[in-house]
C-alpha cells in the first residue's frame, strides 16, 4: 500500500512528510551534475556539500528559485531521488503528494510543480498554498470564524497571509527571505571588510551570530571568517560581530515588515481585531533570527509569536491537510 506524502518544495531545503510516520527526510534543494553528460552526479547532502567546490566539469545547482521551478529535469530528478530513497510507492498504487508554492506564482509555475511532483511519485497531486500549510503545521486552527496571520519566511520568499474559516483572505508573496539575507551578508563583508565568502559561509554566519536588530553589549557575538581578499586576492580571515549583520540585514527585514504592513492595511476590521487579541504566528527558517520577533511586534504594534518548529511546519501542515482528507473520506 502506497503511503501519502506531503512535500515541503523550498527554495533551500526539501522536506517530506510521510503520513503516520512524520517527517522522514530533510534535505538541501541541491542537485550536483556532470556538465558533460548531464548525468547527476549527487543530490541534497552531498551535493550542497560540493557548492562553490567543484571542478569545471561539475555544476551544483539550485533547481528552485524564489520559492519556483528553475530547472525542470534537475527539479524532478531530485524529488524522484528524494521518493524513491523513502520507498512510500505500493506494488500496485502509488502514493498522493500534497505539495506547497508561495501564494503569488503564476499558474504556468504552478502547473511546473505539479508535474514534477506527478513525474516523481507517479500519484495523485495536490497543490495548497504555503502560508495556509505552515499556519496548520504551526498549530493554528485556521478554519474557525476569526483571523490567524502568518508570516512565512523561507528561503527563496517570504509569504505573509491572513486567514480565517479554512483560506487565505489576504496574502502576498515577495522574492525577499533567506537567500536574500545570505547575499546581503556576502556584500557587507565584502564592502566593509574588502573579504569575499560564498554563500555557504554568510548562511553559517546568519544562523550562528545573525540578528535582525542592534543587540546590547553582552548579548553580541562574534565569528572568525575566512575568505579571498578582494584587493591582493590572498586568503585572509575577519573578525565580524552580531550587530553588523543586523545593519546588513536591516533593508531585508524592513521589505519584510513592510509587506506585512501592506496585507494588514486592507483586511476588515474585525479580522484586525482577532489579531491584536492572538498575535501573529512567524515560521520558516528566518523566524530562527535573532530578535525578529521583537523588531516584527514593535513595527506591527501586535503581538509575535515564532512557532515551535518553523523548518517544519509547511511538511508538517501538509500532511495533517492529508490526514483530514483520509479522514472525511
Amino acid at each position: 500500500m502506497a503511503k501519502d506524502i506531503g512535500i515541503d518544495l523550498g527554495t533551500a531545503n526539501v522536506l517530506i512528510y510521510v503520513v503516520g510516520k512524520g517527517i522522514v527526510l530533510n534535505e538541501p534543494s541541491v542537485v550536483a551534475v556532470n556538465t558533460h553528460s548531464g548525468n547527476v552526479l549527487a543530490v541534497g547532502s552531498e551535493a550542497y556539500r560540493m557548492v562553490g567546490r567543484t571542478p569545471n566539469n561539475i555544476r551544483a545547482i539550485r533547481p528552485l528559485k524564489n520559492g519556483v521551478i528553475s530547472d525542470f529535469d534537475a527539479t524532478e530528478k531530485m524529488l524522484s531521488y528524494f521518493i524513491d530513497k523513502l520507498d512510500v510507492k505500493g506494488f500496485i498504487s502509488k502514493p498522493r503528494t500534497m505539495i506547497c508554492a508561495p501564494t503569488g506564482i503564476t499558474n504556468i509555475e504552478k502547473k511546473a510543480i505539479v508535474q514534477a511532483a506527478e513525474k516523481s511519485g507517479g500519484g495523485k497531486v495536490y497543490l495548497e498554498e504555503e502560508p495556509k500549510v505552515a499556519a496548520i503545521g504551526a498549530g493554528m486552527n485556521i478554519f474557525q470564524p476569526r483571523g490567524n496571520m502568518v508570516i512565512d519566511m523561507g528561503g527563496g520568499t517570504s509569504d505573509i497571509a491572513v486567514l480565517s474559516l479554512g483560506d487565505i483572505v489576504q496574502s502576498k508573496s515577495i522574492r525577499v527571505a533567506g537567500d536574500k539575507m545570505n547575499a546581503d551578508i556576502v556584500d557587507y563583508i565584502k564592502n566593509k571588510h574588502n573579504l569575499i565568502i560564498g554563500t555557504h559561509t554568510a548562511e553559517k554566519i546568519k544562523i550562528q551570530i545573525g540578528a535582525a536588530t542592534k543587540l546590547p553589549a553582552e548579548d553580541v557575538k562574534t565569528m572568525t571568517v575566512r575568505g579571498r581578499d578582494a584587493i591582493s586576492s590572498m586568503p585572509k580571515s575577519v573578525t565580524i560581530n552580531s550587530n553588523e549583520i543586523a545593519e546588513a540585514l536591516k533593508s531585508t527585514v524592513d521589505k519584510i515588515i513592510s509587506a506585512s504592513k501592506d496585507v494588514l492595511e486592507v483586511i476588515p476590521p474585525e479580522l484586525a481585531s482577532d489579531i491584536v487579541d492572538r498575535g501573529v504566528m512567524l515560521t520558516g527558517g528566518g523566524a530562527l533570527l535573532r530578535g525578529i520577533d521583537k523588531v516584527i511586534s514593535n513595527a506591527l504594534t501586535v503581538p509575535v509569536i515564532v512557532s515551535e518548529s518553523p523548518l517544519e511546519n509547511v511538511a508538517k501542515g501538509a500532511g495533517a491537510l492529508l490526514e483530514h482528507m483520509n479522514h472525511n473520506k
